[in-house]
């Protein structure tokens, strides 16, 4: 019962992940589009923002699977 519920867990983080960097590419997408001379800065903090995402991913499911 509690590897099933680290599973849920686990994939539920992973859901969240996947939604989260989702949004955060298809913003940098519109507002590139909006100002293309803003492409590097908009693809830095993008970049930082999905690492910090992944980072928060990936602790959620560490935290799932040892408890």
């Amino acid at each position: 019962m509690t590897g099933t519920l680290a599973a849920v867990g686990a994939g539920l983080a992973v859901i969240g992940v996947g939604i989260g960097i989702g949004q955060i590419g298809g913003r940098a997408m519109e507002a590139i589009a909006r100002q293309p001379e803003a492409y590097s800065k908009i693809q830095t903090a993008m970049l930082i923002a999905a690492a910090l995402v992944e980072g928060v991913g990936l602790f959620a499911v560490v935290v799932a699977l040892i408890a």
